[in-house]
């Protein structure tokens, strides 16, 4: 039997159940293009809720903007953030329920909240509570049963085994990222990868990230703090982009060593708060160092299409798009402006028009002056942003010290 993924509709008075057993596309809301239309009675569903993204078994929802959020298992998802949906998930639009139902191809159901080959522990660890989930696993506040410490543990989804050399690969990259040492990184503390699980244990930050602190503010991060998050991102990239890396053994057994690691996925969720620093300024790490190259060097990355093309598509330049393998530490510098631009601002350096293609409006519209969003950003701040964001043909602002230097005399 083929897999397939079923979504059933609540209402206070009836239900109906849609199935899908081929990709798909599919809108949810009041607007009659939708394709699960839902009744103009239920006024809290926007006319465009949220979009589901299908490739049996996987599924994916995505949030359009709506009024009054999409949330999952009672998480409100960012805007423009996809979340991958397992069997038993309930999805709440409004007042509006959707429940996921998966079947794999085994014909079996997956248990309730059951992640594909995800192991129900780790190693050496208690899971407490879930913080999160996205394309590429599932986060747990989880405690180190020796050591009593709280950490943020990071487990993979898999589907299917893992081989002796994607194993090996892993293994390679995650000592790389192991080398990372610096303030405004967060910590990474062990991996394991016994059987098919694969997991990573990280410093866990307890005040949230970046987009937690934007809605303190209504949706605007202030200047001043703005540029003193942006400027400790910039230091930790320059730290990673320069650093020297272990490798593992050549053929001819002779230990050598590489300069240098790409996030490829900096955004506002993967900046996380870490206290108050100086002059009661907000004290940040970036979280996630390294692991999309973990991932896809363990085969592990490409099993969704956002995860294919590498990085959250907002806060990705163009050629990330088109050759994300290959990209160097610019993309990293680009993303970093993106996200200055977002604090500023509160919304993204593109605009993504509902009902079209995200991908297609990151490769061919162009970024959207920040001064033309906000005219009150300063001319010189303005100006740096800008020539930031500039990805075509290529991205002009290329390392981390550059950009710094940039915003260095800045004053507001």
């Amino acid at each position: 039997m083929r897999p397939r993924v079923t979504v059933e509709v609540h209402t206070a008075s009836f239900v109906a159940e849609y199935v899908f057993d081929q990709q798909a596309t599919c809108l949810v809301g009041r607007s009659q293009e939708c394709d699960i239309k839902i009744s103009d009675h239920h006024r809290s569903v926007s006319r465009r809720h949220c979009r589901l993204t299908v490739d049996p078994p996987r599924l994916q929802v995505r949030d359009l903007g709506s009024s009054f959020g999409t949330h999952v298992n009672g998480h409100r998802l960012g805007r423009l953030t996809e979340w991958v949906l397992t069997d038993g998930d309930e999805v709440r639009i409004g007042d509006v329920r959707l429940r996921i139902g998966v079947i794999d191809t085994e014909d079996n159901v997956t248990a309730p909240g059951e992640e594909p080959t995800a192991p129900v522990t780790a190693p050496g660890y208690e899971l407490l509570r879930e913080l999160g989930r996205g394309s590429q696993g599932v986060v747990h506040l989880a405690r180190h049963l020796d050591s009593g410490q709280v950490v943020a543990l990071k487990r993979m989804w898999t589907f299917g085994r893992v081989d002796d050399n994607a194993r090996f690969a892993f293994r390679r990259e995650v000592e790389g990222i192991r080398a990372l040492r610096h303030p405004h990184i967060v910590r990474f503390q062990e991996a394991g990868d016994e059987d098919d699980a694969l997991y990573f244990a990280t410093e866990y930050c307890a005040e949230g990230n970046l987009e937690q602190l934007a809605a303190r503010h209504g949706g605007k991060i202030p200047r001043v703090d703005a540029l003193a998050v942006v400027r400790q991102v910039l230091s930790a990239l320059s730290h990673a982009h320069q650093a020297i890396l272990p490798v593992s053994p050549q053929p001819d057994g002779e230990n050598t060593h590489a300069r240098g690691l790409v996030h490829r996925d900096v955004k506002p969720a993967n900046i996380l708060l870490a206290g108050t620093g100086p002059e009661g300024r907000p004290l940040v790490k970036l979280g996630d160092f390294g692991l999309a190259k973990a991932f896809e060097r363990a085969g592990l990355s490409g099993h969704t299409r956002t995860g294919a093309l590498g990085g959250t598509i907002p806060f990705a330049p163009r050629v990330q798009l088109v050759s994300y393998k290959y990209v160097g530490p610019e993309v990293d510098i680009w993303a970093t402006a993106a996200c200055l631009y977002w604090m500023l601002t509160g919304a993204t350096p593109r605009d993504f028009p509902l009902g079209r293609d995200p991908v297609a409006i990151a490769l061919r519209e162009p970024v959207v002056r920040i001064r033309d969003r906000d005219p009150s950003v300063p001319p010189q701040l303005a100006k740096v942003i800008d020539e930031a964001l500039t990805d075509t043909p290529r991205i002009t602002v290329r390392t981390a010290d550059e950009l710094a230097l940039a915003l260095r005399d800045i004053t507001l």
